[in-house]
């Protein structure tokens, strides 16, 4: 055995694949996680509205190209911990319904080879490792869990909580936001100890506190400081992974590290890297034994990518909204539907406060018109955000390919917009009742910059599981059918991806395939 030869490679420090590494360190065996990124820089622009949103300062600097030729910037984050460095944090298990085949108005949600009660006790787990705090039982949609959540629900400031009763008032039932967060309260304010101080840049932005529960701070340092049989490698992108004579085996993962190539070795290779980027890997890793790609013998690879169908939408407030940290409620009352809609419609929670820098860059003519003498730092402090999610059904033509000159080309057709058009108006009528206007106002730049709706975040579905290697490209075991060795642990095995953050089911799987490959360590 050399010094590149190891028992585990992990490649991307994601939630999936930081969780599954932090799950086998203590095994003792030889891990290495291979970064292509950096630790996210711990600065001041961390909380600027300006630099994250604006600027788009931690965005990846590329360039991919839509199916009509249109280049766009993909809203990806290339650090230690992934995209969770700057995501939400907010933490929600797949309803028991998501797992089963589930209509829409334009088709079917597709059923999973494996239902809620396999992936149960790994939801538990997962939110125990990411400090998950929310208050079972209130929401309606909530799936069966085998215990309470392991941290109090992130307590609602007066203005959150008005609102809380004024939909209750109207027949709803809204429910604290399940938060990722290292937060100790008590009588609603952050203790003396905590990590977390409530502030209001907690969604969206990097956490200079590492306050926010990320990959990076959940899994990542804790397994280094802990396991000194794991090696973390940083700038190191991985290029392509060869397999042996007979194609059944990776036997080699390249690796380009400061300019120069690198090769790895191991007895089983776990790829990580999210649903775009592991779909990318495995297609330019195309050989004379897998000519389509690595693991595309079925032709899927790359195909049925998901990405939920998402606005993130302010509302004026006629009173002033002075709440700091606003992310603490959602609302799942029509997740399945309404009464003037069958089909599903999907999910309404609170986002963070917008700030003054993003409504002036994004502000329309038509806001403008509509409040011509209002401020942009007014109209700031009477905002009520808001993040709403639907689903985005999988469709064999939606993917995720190269072309013939090495461009990255992310071919998509919205679908079930529908659903989002009417949950928007769902939420537009609440509005009227609770003290705010219900003009609603979209703000794009929480996406990336030049990012359609819904951008490349929440990537899903690029490589599902199933059971049959004709339809699929992973096992049940989130094992490439056609390799002895290759797993995928991110969001690419998802056959749908319901109307929550994928996340934590994210981190759940891979706990499960971690469990698997133990086994064979």
């Amino acid at each position: 055995m050399t010094d590149s030869h190891y028992d585990l490679i992990v490649i991307g420090s994601g939630p999936g694949g930081a969780a599954l590494a932090q799950r086998l360190a203590g095994t003792g065996k030889r891990i290495l996680m291979l970064e292509r990124g950096d630790y996210l820089p711990r600065e001041t622009d961390n909380w600027s509205s300006k630099s994250v949103f604006v600027e788009g300062r931690y965005q990846a600097d590329e360039l991919w190209y839509g199916q009509n030729g249109e280049s766009f910037h993909p809203g990806l984050h290339y650090f230690v911990g992934g995209n969770s460095k700057v995501y939400g944090a907010a933490l929600l298990r797949l309803r028991e319904r998501d797992f089963e085949a589930l209509e829409h108005s334009d088709g079917i949600s597709p059923e999973w080879p494996l239902k809620y009660a396999d992936f149960e006790p790994y939801y538990a787990h997962a939110e125990r490792l990411f400090h998950v705090h929310g208050a079972r039982g209130e929401d309606p949609t909530e799936p069966p869990c085998s215990g309470p959540f392991p941290y109090e629900a992130v307590s609602h400031e007066p203005r959150i909580a008005a609102l809380d009763a004024s939909l209750r008032r109207q027949g709803l039932r809204p429910f604290h936001l399940p938060l990722g967060i290292l937060l100790d309260q008590k009588d609603g304010q952050p203790t003396r100890a905590s990590r977390c101080i409530r502030c209001d840049a907690f969604d969206g932005f990097p956490c200079p506190l590492n306050a926010k529960a990320d990959a990076q701070v959940m899994c990542v340092d804790p397994m280094l400081a802990a396991h000194p049989n794991v090696t973390l490698l940083t700038g190191a992108l991985v290029t392509r992974l060869n397999t042996d004579a007979t194609g059944r085996r990776v036997s080699e993962v390249v690796v380009e590290r400061r300019g120069v190539q690198e090769s790895y070795s191991a007895d089983t290779v776990v790829v990580s890297c999210g649903a775009l980027s592991s779909a990318l890997l495995l297609l330019r890793s195309a050989s004379t034994q897998h000519p389509n790609g690595l693991a595309n013998g079925s032709g899927q690879l790359g195909r049925n990518y998901m990405r939920h169908n998402q606005s993130v939408l302010m509302a004026l407030s006629r009173e002033p909204n002075d709440t700091v940290f606003q992310k603490t409620l959602a609302v799942s009352d029509y997740y399945f539907g309404a009464d003037d809609w069958k089909f599903p419609l999907g999910l309404i929670q609170m986002t963070a406060k917008s700030h003054p820098d993003q409504i002036r860059a994004e502000a329309l003519p038509a806001w403008l018109e509509w409040l011509p003498d209002m401020p942009f730092e007014v109209m700031s402090r009477h905002a009520m955000d808001f993040w709403l999610s639907s689903e985005d059904l999988p469709r064999a033509d939606n993917r995720i390919s190269l072309g013939q000159d090495g461009r990255v080309v992310l071919a998509l057709t919205e679908n079930n917009l529908e659903a989002h058009r009417r949950l928007r108006a769902k939420l537009e009528s609440l509005l009227k009742d609770a003290g705010a206007h219900p003009h609603l106002m979209e703000r794009k730049l929480f996406f990336g910059q030049d990012i359609p709706i819904g951008g490349t975040a929440h990537q899903a579905g690029t490589a599902r599981f199933g059971v049959n290697p004709a339809t699929s490209v992973l096992d049940l075991d989130c094992k490439a059918h056609e390799l002895d060795n290759l797993y995928v642990v991110d969001a690419s095995f998802f056959p749908s991806i319901g109307a929550v953050n994928p996340t934590l089911t994210i981190i759940a799987n891979a706990l499960r395939v971690a469990d698997r490959i133990a086994s064979k360590l």
